[in-house]
C-alpha cells in the first residue's frame, strides 16, 4: 500500500482557506434556509420589524429613496453586475491569454444564477407588501439576487486581483469598492421594500459559498498533483 511521503508538501493556503470558508458558509447558509423555510418566528419578526421601519423611511425620504432606486436599478442591478464580470473574462483572454480562467469566471456566474433561482422557487417566499410601495420587483424574495449576484462578482473579482498580483493600493482600493457594493446592495433592497432582512443575508452567505467553492475548485484543479 502506497503511504504519501512526510516531505510532501502542504496543500496551498489558498486551498485551505476557501475550503475552511467553504464549510463555514455551507453550514450558515443552510441554518438561514431552514429557518427562512419553516418560518421561524424570531426570524419573522425581525425581518417585519426591520422592513416597516425602513419602508417608513422610504416613503419619507423622497431624495433617498430615488437615489437607491437609481443604485439598485443601474448600478449594482445583477445584469450589471454580469457585465462587469464579462468584461473581466475578456481582459483574461485578451491580456493574459488566460482562457480556462475566463471560462471558469463566466460558468460560475451561471452557476451562482442557476442556483439563485431554483432556490427562488423552492422556497417560494413572498415579498413584502405595501399599500405605498416605492419599488416593485419579481419572482420570489428568498434569497436576495441581487445581494448574490454582488456577492459572488465582487469575491470572485478580488480573488483575481490576489491571483494575478495586482499591486497592493489596487487592490485595496477593489476591496472598498466590493465592500462599499456589497452592503450597498442588501441596503437598497430592504429601504425599497422588496427584501426582508434575511433574503439579503441570504443572498450574501450563498454569493459567499459559491465564490468559495469556485475558488475552491480552481486552486485544486490548478495546484500540482503532489499538492493535493
Amino acid at each position: 500500500m502506497h503511504h504519501p511521503s512526510v516531505d510532501s508538501p502542504p496543500r496551498p493556503k489558498q486551498y485551505r482557506a476557501a475550503a475552511v470558508a467553504a464549510a463555514l458558509l455551507a453550514l450558515c447558509s443552510a441554518l438561514l434556509l431552514a429557518l427562512v423555510a419553516t418560518r421561524w418566528h424570531p426570524l419573522i419578526t425581525v425581518d417585519g420589524d426591520v422592513s416597516r421601519t425602513t419602508h417608513r423611511w422610504a416613503v419619507e425620504e423622497h431624495g433617498v429613496t430615488h437615489t437607491f432606486r437609481v443604485l439598485t436599478d443601474w448600478v449594482w442591478d445583477p445584469l450589471t453586475m454580469r457585465l462587469v464580470c464579462a468584461a473581466a473574462a475578456v481582459w483574461l483572454v485578451w491580456r493574459r491569454s488566460a482562457w480556462w480562467t475566463a471560462v471558469w469566471l463566466a460558468v460560475t456566474c451561471a452557476v451562482a444564477s442557476v442556483v439563485q433561482q431554483g432556490l427562488k422557487a423552492a422556497v417560494d417566499r413572498p415579498r413584502p407588501v405595501w399599500r405605498d410601495p416605492v419599488d416593485s420587483a419579481h419572482y420570489a424574495a428568498f434569497p436576495s439576487g441581487h445581494a448574490m449576484t454582488a456577492t459572488v462578482v465582487c469575491g470572485l473579482l478580488l480573488w483575481l486581483l490576489h491571483r494575478f498580483g495586482a499591486g497592493r493600493a489596487l487592490r485595496r482600493t477593489a476591496l472598498v469598492v466590493a465592500v462599499v457594493t456589497v452592503l450597498g446592495v442588501g441596503l437598497t433592497r430592504v429601504w425599497l421594500g422588496v427584501h426582508w432582512l434575511s433574503d439579503v443575508v441570504g443572498g450574501w452567505l450563498l454569493g459567499g459559498l459559491t465564490a468559495a467553492v469556485a475558488v475552491l475548485a480552481c486552486t485544486w484543479s490548478t495546484a500540482p498533483a503532489e499538492e493535493r
